[in-house]
């Protein structure tokens, strides 16, 4: 994993020097920002299934100590956190974007169209 990441540093450098005017560093930053969530992601499914099916095999789902809430504790917070943490990378933009705000005006206001429509 080292040398990877030392090839990943050495080409980051290689291009930074070559385009010191380019946005390369600020979107170099916005994709490692990402790679880390769907890394954090990715740990937390793992993690959590892993948590889930052990409690599973060691109460069984007919015990009623399967569904307590010790269970699923972790699993909530730990994705009350991912939550907060893809809110930090993608930001509000991945729900209400300025893209997403045009469609809905227009939708609205064809709806409006079609009732004027209907009772004329």
């Amino acid at each position: 994993m080292g040398r990877f990441r030392r090839n990943e540093a050495e080409e980051y450098q290689r291009m930074r020097d070559s385009n010191p005017h380019s946005h390369y560093d600020i979107a170099y930053k916005r994709m490692r920002r990402i790679k880390r969530f769907y890394m954090h992601l990715g740990i937390y499914i793992l993690a959590n299934t892993f948590f889930i099916v052990a409690k599973h095999y060691d109460d069984g789902p007919t015990d009623p100590n399967f569904w307590r809430w010790q269970t699923f504790n972790t699993a909530l917070f730990w994705g009350m956190c991912l939550l907060v943490h893809g809110l930090s990378v993608f930001g509000t933009e991945a729900m209400f974007s300025r893209d997403w705000e045009e469609k809905k005006i227009r939708q609205i206001m064809d709806q409006e169209n079609e009732q004027r429509k209907k009772w004329n």
